[in-house]
């Protein structure tokens, strides 16, 4: 189910989606976590963002395994990114805490709202983190070799 889509493989193309919508779902829930006003504005935008993410976190661990059982295991980038939708969907959590109690609220917000918000900046801290260095490590498991053993303008 997870293996390829019209012959190529999955992982490479919903990986995409994961390397932008996690960061943009990062910094959108820090953005609303620090300007009160934002979160009732953007907060939904950004929780729906950070459900899309979470989802495509899944597929790509999925499709990853699936990716893995063809071509071997790169032990280094599966060690880090099998903690993504983890931390996807920790975010998720507490975005949508965050805009679900600041949705309605027009003043100030109280302590416990504060707290949430300051729990939910460092989820996204961590999230963009770990995205940022599964990434890296993905990348260098696939272009490393390459890019040790060639010059620039090996192939023109």
């Amino acid at each position: 189910m997870f293996d390829s889509i019209a012959g190529i493989p999955l992982h490479p193309l919903v990986v995409h989606a994961v390397v932008i919508l996690l960061p943009l779902a990062c910094v959108g829930a820090v953005a609303v976590a620090i300007v009160p006003r934002w979160d009732r504005q953007f907060g939904f935008l950004v929780v729906s963002c950070a459900v899309v993410a979470t989802g495509a976190a899944v597929v790509a661990k999925e499709s990853g395994e699936d990716l893995a059982s063809r071509v071997g295991i790169p032990t280094e980038h599966q060690s880090v990114a099998q903690w993504i939708p983890w931390f996807a969907g920790l975010l998720l959590i507490c975005v949508a805490a965050l805009w679900w109690l600041d949705r309605k609220r027009s003043g100030a917000r109280p302590t416990s709202v504060k707290v949430v918000a300051a729990i939910t900046i460092v989820a996204a801290l961590v999230a963009l983190g770990w995205v940022i260095k599964a990434g890296h490590t993905g990348a260098t498991a696939v272009w490393g070799t390459t890019i040790e053993t060639t010059s620039p303008g090996t192939f023109k």
